[in-house]
């Protein structure tokens, strides 16, 4: 069931779920399915279209290199606005596609993957590697100014007071994020690629500073600083660099100012680190924490579950009232149900049902855009449906942390008695989970061992 141009489309079709395998490789079989050409697709099986319902992190990890060029662009503006040079400006920004894609093979070479978690490393690295290459850049001028040396010559004298805090402060930064990937467990699995990322750029990061960018220093910059060349007349760039460092020094100023009044002053300065501390601390115990945040993938799922005895013929005459339901829901792009399947516990049977719903772009759900209030209307419509239970739920988090974005229990009896007692005590455990503020609804599922599903608000 598919919207075209204002209307619902009902046809027959054949829903696939397919299961990547174990090679990090998660997004491409939905790449080379949506890549297939058309010909051969309408060539096996006539006049046919394929929809591709994905949940991966395409969108996500669309908008984290988006973030990357962003940065990179920012990096470029401000270091031409306070370095005031273009030919000192150029060597940073040769600097970090070097250790961007430096880290982009030693990646490879430990066998991770182009993901969220490494993007973000990419990007936080960006502002830590060009910053090796302005401390380069900006001893060089220093050495300049006021004096009659050349490039090669005030690189040289640069690189004999600076290569020991450049070596320093790369090991300083590499003891805070290389430990972080001998984490164990889930969270060292998200942290150590991230971590690793991190690191690697860093200590490339370090070898360009003390290799390439003295290079391009003794080749590129000119001394500017001598007496002659302050006496050639002022372009306009020359005045607004003029009136800017006035400013900036001027706020300099005012910021040492201040913390002369806070060495005078002792006791306030201590009281405002005190208050700081407890403010954090007070932060740390009230912000709600979860394991990995939920984003707006777009999809989510539902399940029908209908009396033990039941026909496919009812369930899915249940399915199409199911059906009609997102139909009225604006934010609902494409619906594909299937009859005869229980998602949550894996197993097929005539009295249940499932669907995959498709969310529309965040900016045509119309007037209600966030994911979780679609999901509340949704629910609210769906409570009409008395003849069965239906649940929606949206996909985990993180691919492989169970089927759904719930969390999961399991009652096991060691005592080896009747299935009946089994099934008394989820309900009584269930009753319980009910009754916690913070949890919608709870349900079991049959299983070889006894599981309830919990679903958070």
């Amino acid at each position: 069931m598919k919207y075209k141009k204002g209307y619902w489309v009902l046809s027959l079709s054949i829903a696939a779920i397919l299961y990547s395998c174990n090679s990090g490789k998660s997004q491409e079989p939905a790449e080379q399915m949506t890549a297939m050409p058309t010909d051969f697709i309408q060539l096996q099986s006539g006049n046919a279209d394929v929809s591709i319902d994905y949940p991966g992190s395409i969108e996500a990890t669309g908008q984290v290199k988006s973030t990357l060029i962003e940065a990179f662009i920012l990096v470029f503006i401000v270091v031409l606005l306070f370095l005031q040079d273009f030919r000192s400006t150029i060597i940073p920004a040769v600097a970090v596609p070097v250790a961007i894609v430096g880290t982009f093979f030693f990646l490879l070479i430990l066998g991770f993957t182009i993901n969220v978690l490494t993007l973000f490393a990419l990007v936080l690295a960006i502002g830590i590697v060009v910053d090796d290459a302005i401390v380069v850049v900006e001893a060089v001028h220093s050495n300049m100014e006021g004096t009659n040396l050349s490039g090669k010559e005030a690189t040289h004298k640069a690189m004999h007071e600076i290569t020991g805090a450049v070596i320093s402060i790369t090991l300083v930064m590499s003891a805070v994020f290389i430990p972080i990937g001998f984490m164990s467990g889930s969270a060292g699995l998200f942290y150590k690629q991230f971590a690793y990322t991190l690191a690697i750029a860093i200590i490339i990061s370090a070898v360009n500073a003390l290799t390439l960018t003295p290079a391009l220093c003794a080749v590129f910059l000119k001394n500017n600083h001598s007496v002659d060349h302050h006496e050639e007349k002022k372009s306009f760039t020359k005045r607004f660099s003029t009136a800017f460092n006035a400013s900036f020094n001027n706020m300099t100023n005012r910021y040492v100012n201040g913390l002369r009044f806070l060495v005078k002053r002792k006791w306030l300065a201590g009281s405002f680190v005190l208050g700081i501390i407890a403010l954090a601390a007070w932060l740390m115990t009230s912000t709600p924490r979860s394991f990995v945040p939920m984003e707006d993938d777009g999809l989510m799922m539902y399940t029908l579950s209908m009396p033990p005895g039941t026909g496919l013929t009812k369930t899915t005459e249940v399915t199409e009232r199911v059906n009609t339901i997102f139909k009225s829901i604006p934010a609902v792009e494409t619906n594909t149900s299937i009859t005869g399947f229980n998602l949550l516990s894996n197993s097929s049977g005539p009295a249940y049902a499932m669907g995959f719903v498709k969310l529309k772009p965040k900016k045509e759900r119309g007037e209600i855009q966030d994911i979780d209030e679609v999901m509340n209307v949704i629910n609210e419509k769906l409570s009409v449906i008395k003849e069965g239970s239906v649940m929606t739920f949206r996909m985990p988090p993180v691919e492989g942390y169970g089927v759904t974005n719930d969390a999961e229990i399991v009652l096991q009896d060691r005592m080896g008695r009747d299935p009946q007692v089994l099934k008394a005590k989820a309900d009584e455990v269930i009753g319980q989970l009910m009754q916690i503020p913070e949890v919608s609804f709870a349900y079991t599922i049959p299983c070889r061992l006894s599981s309830a599903g919990i679903r958070s608000e």
